[in-house]
């Protein structure tokens, strides 16, 4: 597949993640996996009770890695929840550990058969990644497998934050 038609795969939208029809939704979790703030509250409050129920068995998630668990009360089938890093300013290892972060949940999609997934813009919220950096993470990755997938979402918060996420795709796609 030509670059492309690998972009023609990829969309951006603002909204609400818990109400996407799609076949998957990920999760910006926290190591626990047992519901935070922000986007994994949200994904929880949605999801009902028995998500917390079943995440409680899995020991938690490190950073870079992702899990998944079946989406409950979601209009999507599954939940892959991964952890993203915590901004410390770049030395850390930060962008390797999102772009697996992104790699790790796309696998677990690829695994579970899933053709449409969106993502929210991990890191970018509380852990404070700077959101045109982690948005090019977040395309690249999605770019680097869009031919296995239908289509690759990701769903933002606010319209300024959809805008980050249109330049940086039309950046990479032209």
């Amino acid at each position: 597949m030509n670059r492309k038609d690998a972009c023609s795969r990829l969309s951006v939208c603002t909204g609400d993640i818990t109400r996407l029809e799609v076949d998957a939704v990920v999760n910006a979790a926290n190591n626990s996996l047992l519901g935070g703030g922000g986007v994994d509250g949200a994904i929880h409050k949605a999801a009902g009770p028995e998500l917390l129920d079943l995440a409680r068995t899995l020991g938690g998630c490190p950073t870079g890695e992702a899990r998944v668990t079946p989406g409950f009360r979601l209009p999507a089938r599954w939940i892959i929840h991964t952890v993203g890093p915590v901004w410390r300013g770049g030395t850390q290892g930060e962008p390797e550990l999102l772009r697996r972060a992104y790699r790790n949940s796309l696998q677990l999609a690829l695994d579970k058969g899933v053709r449409t997934i969106a993502f929210p813009a991990i890191s970018t919220g509380v852990y404070g990644y700077p959101k045109v950096p982690a948005a090019r993470i977040a395309v690249e990755s999605a770019l680097e497998v869009a031919a296995q997938f239908e289509r690759i979402l990701f769903c933002t918060y606010s319209e300024r934050d959809e805008a980050v996420y249109r330049q940086v795709i039309e950046e990479l796609c032209t």
